[in-house]
């Protein structure tokens, strides 16, 4: 769609959400970056509001929630800004049903497996496709189709401009059949060649460094963020450094390739830099994971909470909690290896916990090579503590319900029973979570809230989140916990987190503080 073609169908009347967009363009304001974009008339390309070129007119602005949108209209992406690299924009409300079925589809949509084209949506979902092309249609004015396109082109986008990816890797890793549609879907959409775009974004200082480029929106508090995973990392599998003008952590993973062959399992480390001037996470890997760098980035990004909106968390929690502001829920490289560190935290404290863990991994960890002496070991496959009898994880000082819990979470997981991860269901896996030997109420949320990123997560049974809200002494509460954080949802998981900060200016002192007096057995 040529500039002139969309000059011409911009006429939309300006709207107050319009004028407080373009105030938010002029300005660059960083805290909007992902949740507009900003499609301009005069030269068919789209922006993120923090772009450095110089500042369109307001009659040549357009304005979309979705990149994918703003790509239907005709708008190419910017070379400077790279609307790829920006914060996804994560929805959450309490609306009607379609509306939270296009929010769970748009969820399962960014998700690494839909790139490949795996992803039966409208199946998962439960509905037909027609029903859901048309809930798309009318509240997004998209399809499903072409919301995964732009995903698997931005992504492409991405890959050519920051690696070293031959063309064809490129093509696989985006989701594209062939480097022949590949090609195809880009003369189309973008009007030049994939070879064209890499040479043009070295042009533009953005060379194939190796270093890929995640943005967030400010504030994000990056020194408790890392103060948190430092104060739980198991030494050999991961290191992080809060303090200083660049937090860093890095660690060693492993990560399920899905392919039309079948599966792999790919090892290697990542390391994930905070750039805070820039508002941006520098990430870089190790080659073996270069087949997965979509998965890898839709990971680091759960693992720091990048995609997560603050001025809409603020305005409901600042009122309770307005010293929070830049907190983040912390997030999981791997859902079972959180899942075992909240059983093994069970009414113990984090050194405690974290002596326990350091115990499993150099029992049952791999070796592993990386450039850093202090990263040399995987946490352990859930292979590997499936098979764990109970006398080895005795051994180690876990007690036998502990035991119990983490072969039978280690199990569902391997089997393919039990998904943990930010794409599955949240109701079903809190479900089946309950339903395993050891899994009470407290580690089901609190995988939800760290695993599989549900931002309205509750821990009500927390004996410091009852200290934080003051109600701990009362004859119920949990209940009480429960009523008062009604006001804070769809937000109760940064709730949580920032009632926590609240105690001595950390998360609180045991890893999986539950009452006393619940079982550990399943209730």
């Amino acid at each position: 769609m040529t500039a002139p073609h969309l000059a011409r169908t911009a006429a939309a009347p300006p709207t107050e959400q319009d004028e407080g967009r373009y105030m938010a363009l002029c300005a660059r304001d960083a805290r909007f970056d992902g949740r507009f974009f900003t499609g301009v008339t005069s030269t068919g390309i789209y922006c993120r509001p923090v772009c450095a070129v110089r500042t369109p007119k307001r009659e040549n602005c357009r304005f979309f929630d979705l990149a994918a949108q703003a790509e239907k209209a005709g708008f190419r992406p910017c070379l400077r800004c790279r609307p790829e690299v920006s914060p996804a924009s994560l929805i959450w409300s309490t609306q009607d049903a379609g509306h939270l079925l296009v929010q769970h589809a748009l969820r399962l949509l960014d998700a690494p497996d839909a790139l490949q084209g795996a992803l039966p949506l409208a199946e998962r979902l439960g509905v037909s496709d027609r029903h859901l092309r048309r809930l798309f249609e009318a509240q997004l004015g998209i399809s499903p189709l072409q919301y995964l396109q732009t995903r698997q082109l931005l992504t492409a986008k991405q890959l050519l401009t920051d690696t070293p990816l031959p063309v064809t890797e490129v093509a696989l890793a985006s989701g594209f059949g062939s480097v022949r549609r590949f090609n195809a879907a880009f003369a189309q959409h973008y009007g030049l060649s994939p070879m064209a775009l890499r040479r043009s974004g070295a042009v533009a200082g953005e060379g194939a460094t190796g270093t890929l480029r995640l943005a967030y929106r400010p504030p994000l508090d990056a020194q408790a963020l890392l103060a948190f995973f430092a104060k739980r990392q198991f030494a050999g599998v991961e290191w992080a450094q809060a303090d200083g003008a660049a937090p860093c952590l890095r660690r060693t993973v492993r990560l399920t390739v899905h392919e039309a062959a079948g599966s792999r399992v790919l090892t290697g480390w990542v390391q994930a830099q905070f750039d805070l001037p820039r508002h941006q996470v520098l990430l870089q890997t190790s080659d073996s994971l270069y087949p997965a760098l979509p998965a890898v980035i839709r990971r680091v990004r759960g693992l720091l909470d990048l995609d997560a909106d603050p001025g809409a968390i603020n305005a409901v929690l600042h009122g309770d909690f307005p010293h929070g502001d830049g907190l983040r829920v912390p997030g999981a490289w791997d859902g079972l290896e959180l899942a075992v560190r909240a059983v093994l935290g069970q009414q113990i404290t984090v050194a405690a916990a974290r002596t326990l863990g350091q115990r499993l991994v150099e029992r049952f960890g791999e070796p592993i090579d990386t450039p850093w002496p202090e990263l040399q070991r995987l946490f352990p496959a859930a292979a590997a503590l499936a098979r764990a009898e109970g006398d080895a994880l005795g051994q180690l000082g876990i007690v036998r319900q502990r035991q119990a819990a983490i072969v039978a979470l280690a199990r569902a997981v391997d089997e393919g029973r039990l998904v943990l991860d930010g794409s599955a269901d949240v109701l079903a896996t809190t479900q089946a979570l309950r339903a395993l030997p050891g899994i009470g109420d407290w580690t089901a949320q609190y995988i939800a809230m760290r695993v599989l990123r549900w931002p309205d997560a509750f821990v009500a049974g927390d004996v410091a989140l009852h200290k934080a809200l003051g109600v701990q002494g009362q004859k119920q509460p949990a209940k009480a916990a429960t009523e008062a954080s009604l006001r804070w949802q769809p937000w109760r998981s940064y709730a949580v987190v920032r009632a926590w900060a609240t105690l001595e200016g950390t998360a609180p002192a045991a890893e999986h503080p539950q009452p006393a007096s619940q079982s550990l057995s399943n209730q």
